[in-house]
């Protein structure tokens, strides 16, 4: 029975449909509706009708702040104005609009997107949430969100902001993991919308969570749906939505080597296009095994990636950074190739400092090349006064 009970939306102890729900329903609707006329945040691709901008920020937003979005979706969209330019432009030059960003499976996919929009679409995106949904990158609420947003129609979203919001208003207290809880959820957010207002409920919910129905510390009595909130009226917002338990981050020590030749140019290697960073420039290396000591296994992973030994001239810096899943040390050394001819699995090439600014690199790497440049930088003005 509570199998049934749940699949049916009947979380929290809310019941799923009633005449009286219905009606609560409305009127929450109509002050969330209120309240958006009159705090509606404005951000650039709310100030759009075209589709296209209005799908690239919704894939920048992924799993980007706001205020980190802006910027970047500015010098994207000055590079990419349309779905042809996009299609048409190299990886290499989408990847370098996007370095910074991270999580740059949305940069690869929206490229490829693009060149499919084209092929078989003229490059107009489709307007329903099925179609949306075919397209690299764009899964269930962010396809809402597209259809919501750009072609307004009454569609559900369900982002992590929206989840929230719909949890504690019906005291959802089982995992939003669980795919009957989720189902539920989907249609808490499909009663909300008014009828023809599905692009202001998609909007209203996303302020809503970011900007009063917060993670933590939510304020409640600004909140135009406070009159309605299950969770508010039993005290448990801030136990809403579960928290899974604190993970503790594993560490790696990674080295990377800075082979330079005599025409000033640097060896790099490019990423596999799967899997985290992929696509992205970097200098060769890898992770420091168990008992192994940072040159040795500098010198091991470069025999095996790129099939030259080296030598190890000196330590150039330790760069620290936090991933998703884990913290990395990346140890970076000043190397010279003794032996053996470049060959590798992997897109590679000679660079120089010129070159390497037009790609894209990782955080940490892009890190080691302002440590390289502000050195090359100093040697510079050293030789110049004389005292080199």
């Amino acid at each position: 029975m509570e199998g049934r009970r749940i699949a049916d939306g009947a979380i929290g102890g809310i019941p799923a449909t009633t005449a009286a729900g219905g009606d609560r329903t409305r009127e929450a609707s109509l002050a969330l509706m209120a309240w958006f006329r009159r705090t509606a945040r404005r951000m650039d691709w709310r100030e759009t009708e075209d589709p296209y901008r209005i799908w690239v920020s919704e894939v920048m937003l992924q799993q980007t702040r706001v205020g980190t979005v802006t910027p970047y979706y500015r010098r994207f969209l000055s590079s990419f104005p349309t779905v042809k330019i996009l299609a048409g432009a190299p990886l290499d030059r989408v990847l370098k609009a996007w370095e910074g960003m991270g999580y740059y499976s949305r940069a690869r996919n929206l490229h490829k997107a693009a060149r499919i929009l084209l092929a078989e679409r003229g490059g107009c995106l489709p307007s329903s949430v099925d179609e949306l949904m075919t397209l690299p990158g764009v899964g269930k609420s962010t396809a809402g969100a597209i259809a919501a947003i750009a072609f307004r129609q009454d569609v559900p979203i369900l982002d992590s902001n929206v989840k929230r919001v719909m949890g504690r208003l019906h005291a959802v207290r089982e995992d939003f993991r669980s795919p009957a809880v989720e189902r539920s959820l989907w249609e808490y957010s499909r009663r909300t919308i008014l009828p023809g207002k599905g692009r202001e409920t998609a909007l209203a919910l996303m302020d809503l969570g970011a900007m009063v129905c917060t993670p933590r510390n939510p304020r409640c009595p600004a909140c135009p749906l406070a009159r309605w909130c299950e969770a508010r009226r039993r005290g448990i917002q801030d136990a809403i939505p579960r928290r899974p338990a604190r993970r503790i981050l594993p560490h790696r020590d990674v080295v990377v080597a800075v082979i330079g030749n005599r025409e000033g140019k640097f060896l790099i290697d490019r990423r596999p296009d799967r899997g985290l960073l992929g696509g992205l420039w970097e200098f060769p290396g890898g992770k420091r095994e168990p008992g192994e000591t940072l040159t040795g296994a500098l010198a091991r992973e470069i025999r095996e990636e790129m099939g030259v030994h080296i030598e190890v001239l000196g330590k150039i810096g330790t760069i620290r950074h936090v991933y998703s899943h884990f913290r990395m040390t990346l140890h970076a050394y000043r190397c010279r190739k003794a032996g053996g001819s470049v060959r590798s699995a992997r897109e590679w090439r000679w660079a120089a400092p010129e070159e390497i600014a037009g790609l894209a690199f990782p955080r940490a790497d892009r890190k080691l090349l302002e440590i390289i440049a502000s050195r090359r930088g100093r040697r510079t003005s050293l030789r110049e006064r004389g005292m080199s």
